[in-house]
C-alpha cells in the first residue's frame, strides 16, 4: 500500500469500529480511486453494504475483495455471513472451511465464523471456534455470552452456568444474563431471587425493559412453589410485551381461516402443477404444533432412531414460500401472500427447501424438521411432499396456554403475552387441526404430551410403527443423544422423560380462571 492508502485503511478501520459508515464509504471511494484493484476498498464497501442490510451488493463487495487476495480471512468470513442471509449456507460453509484455519490471531472473526455456524444449526463446529476465540481474548462478554450459548445447546450445562456467574459477577445488572441463568437448573433457595429483585429496585426501567428479569424471577419462584408471587412476575412480563407489541390476534385468525379456505380437498388433489420429485430419497416428517407442546422431546425420540436424523427448527420451508410468493411483509406469512402461493408449482417449494436444507442431510432416509409454527404451511407441505408425514403434538389446553404464556419467545409467537389472545389463537389453532384431521387421514399423526410422557415405551412404539419404522431402545435414552438442540426446551430435553408438567396449570387455577372461562365458553374440555 501507498502512505496515502494505508492512512486511508487506518481511518476507515477506525471509522468502521465507530459504526461510522459515512467515513467508511468515503475511505472506501479514495482507495478505489487510488488503486481500482485495492480490495480494502471493497471489503470497506461490503461492510458499508451490509451495515444497510443490502447482502447481495454487500456479497459483491466482498467476492472481488477476495478474488483480489485470497488471504483475506475476514472478507472470507464477512462473505460468509452475507451468504447465510441469502440461504447459501452450502457456499457459506466452503468458505468457513476453508478458512477459521487463518484465524489463529483473529479472536472476532474467530467468534463471528462461531455465530455463523450456529445460526445455520451447526453448533457442534461453532464450539472450538468459540473456545479458541475466548482463549486469545479473554474476558470480552459478547465472546463468554456466545460461548455459553452454544455450551447449552451442546448440553454442556455445567459449562454455560460458570459462565453466565463469572459474567454477573462483572455486571450484575444484565437481566438477560440472569434470564439464562436461571433457565439452567431448578432454585433450590432464593438467593438469586434476592439478587435479582435488587437488580429491579437498582435499574428503574420502564416495563419492556424488564422482561427478562421478569421471566427469570417468575421461573425461580415457580420452582420454590410461590405460585401467587410466580404469577405477578409471569403477569408483568406478558404485559410489559404486550404494551409495546402492537399485536391484533384477529390478523392471526383471518391468516388461519385464509389457509383452510384456500387448502380445499380440491386443491389438494390438484397436483398436476406439482411434477414428481427427483430427490425422494429424502423423506422429510414435520414435527409442529403449539410451542411448548412436546415437539422438541418427539424430535428427540425420533431422532435417537437409526433411520432418522433431525435438521432441527430451519425456518428455511417459510423463507422459500415468502420468496415465492413475491410479496414483501414483515409478517412471517399473510393472507396476500397465501393467495399468491396458491397458485404456484409446489414443486418449487419443495425443490427450493431441499436445496436449502441440503447442507445438514446425512445419508438417512428420514429427517426432521422441527418448527412448530410450520402448522400454518400444512397443506403446502402436503401437496409438496405426498409422502410427508405431520407430527403434530397436542397438549391439554390450559397446560398448553400457560406454558407459552410463561416462555419469552423473543417476539416470534406474539398472541402468547395476553391471556385473551391466547385463547383466540388456541381457538384458531385447534379449528384449523379439526380441518386437517377430516382431510388428511393417516399423514396427520397426533401425539398426545400427557399420553407420551406417561406411558413413553408404548407411545413411542405406536408412533414408529405409523412412522414405518422398527422400535429401537435408543429412542427410549434419547437424553443420550449429544446432538445440538437450540429450542427453548434446550435444558429439558437433556433430562430423563418426566411428568412434572402435567397438569401444572392447576398451580394457578385462580389467576388462569379467565382463560378457562374463555376456552369452556367455546366448548373446549380442560380437563
Amino acid at each position: 500500500m501507498t502512505t496515502n492508502s494505508q492512512q486511508l485503511s487506518l481511518q476507515g478501520r477506525k471509522a468502521t469500529q465507530a459504526r461510522d459508515w459515512r467515513t467508511v464509504d468515503d475511505c472506501a471511494n479514495k482507495l478505489l480511486r487510488l488503486s481500482p484493484s485495492n480490495p480494502e476498498g471493497y471489503f470497506f464497501k461490503g461492510l458499508v453494504e451490509k451495515a444497510s442490510e443490502h447482502p447481495n451488493i454487500a456479497s459483491e463487495a466482498f467476492e472481488k475483495a477476495l478474488s483480489l487476495d485470497a488471504a483475506r480471512y475476514d472478507a472470507a468470513i464477512e462473505l460468509a455471513s452475507q451468504y447465510v442471509i441469502a440461504m447459501r449456507n452450502t457456499e457459506a460453509i466452503a468458505l468457513l472451511e476453508n478458512y477459521t484455519s487463518n484465524l489463529s490471531n483473529s479472536p472476532r472473526y474467530l467468534d463471528m465464523a462461531g455465530t455463523i455456524y450456529t445460526d445455520i444449526g451447526l453448533s457442534s463446529l461453532a464450539l472450538p471456534l468459540y473456545q479458541k476465540a475466548n482463549e486469545l481474548q479473554p474476558g470480552i462478554d459478547l465472546f463468554r455470552a456466545n460461548l455459553a450459548a452454544c455450551s447449552i445447546f451442546l448440553g454442556k450445562i455445567k459449562d454455560a452456568r460458570d459462565i453466565y456467574l463469572a459474567l454477573l459477577e462483572k455486571n450484575p445488572l444484565h437481566q438477560r444474563n440472569h434470564y439464562q441463568l436461571s433457565r439452567l437448573e431448578r432454585a433450590t433457595d432464593d438467593n438469586h431471587i434476592v439478587q435479582m429483585k435488587a437488580v429491579l429496585e437498582q435499574a428503574t426501567l420502564p416495563p419492556h425493559r424488564n422482561i427478562f428479569i421478569y421471566y427469570a424471577l417468575a421461573k425461580e419462584l415457580e420452582d420454590l412453589e410461590r405460585w401467587d408471587e410466580s404469577f405477578h412476575f409471569y403477569k408483568q412480563a406478558g404485559d410489559a410485551v404486550t404494551t409495546v407489541s402492537n399485536y391484533d390476534v384477529s390478523k392471526d385468525e383471518t391468516l388461519i381461516q385464509k389457509i383452510m379456505d384456500t387448502c380445499t380437498p380440491e386443491w389438494l388433489a390438484d397436483r398436476k402443477l406439482s411434477s414428481p420429485l427427483d430427490r425422494q430419497d429424502k423423506s422429510p416428517i414435520f414435527v409442529l404444533g403449539l410451542p411448548r407442546t412436546g415437539t422438541t422431546l418427539t424430535e428427540r425420540i425420533l431422532a435417537s432412531h437409526s433411520s432418522v436424523e433431525s435438521i432441527g427448527e430451519t425456518k428455511y420451508l417459510e423463507s422459500i414460500m415468502r420468496t415465492l410468493s413475491g410479496i414483501p411483509s414483515v409478517e412471517k406469512m399473510t393472507p396476500e401472500m397465501i393467495d399468491a402461493l396458491a397458485p404456484v408449482d409446489t414443486t418449487a417449494i419443495a425443490n427450493g427447501y431441499l436445496d436449502a436444507v441440503s447442507y445438514l442431510l446425512g445419508d438417512k432416509p428420514l429427517f426432521i424438521e422441527k418448527l412448530p409454527y410450520n402448522f400454518l404451511y400444512i397443506g403446502f407441505i402436503v401437496k409438496a411432499f405426498p409422502n410427508a408425514k405431520i407430527v403434530r403434538l397436542k397438549r391439554n389446553p390450559m397446560d398448553s396456554c400457560f406454558a407459552i404464556y410463561k416462555q419469552p419467545f423473543t417476539w416470534a409467537y406474539k398472541f402468547s403475552y395476553n391471556l385473551d389472545d391466547l385463547a383466540r389463537y388456541y381457538l384458531a389453532h385447534d379449528k384449523l387441526f379439526s380441518y386437517w384431521r377430516n382431510l388428511l387421514g393417516d399423514q396427520l399423526i397426533e401425539v398426545e404430551y400427557e399420553t407420551l410422557v406417561n406411558d413413553s415405551e408404548n407411545q413411542t412404539r405406536t408412533l414408529l410403527d405409523r412412522l414405518g419404522l422398527d422400535f429401537e431402545d435408543a429412542c427410549l435414552n434419547f437424553e443420550q443423544n449429544e446432538t445440538a438442540t437450540t429450542t427453548a426446551s434446550s435444558v429439558q430435553v437433556r433430562e430423563k422423560i418426566h411428568s412434572r408438567s402435567v397438569l401444572r396449570w392447576k398451580r394457578y387455577e385462580e389467576q388462569l380462571k379467565p382463560l378457562r372461562i374463555h376456552l369452556e365458553a367455546a366448548g373446549i374440555s380442560v380437563e
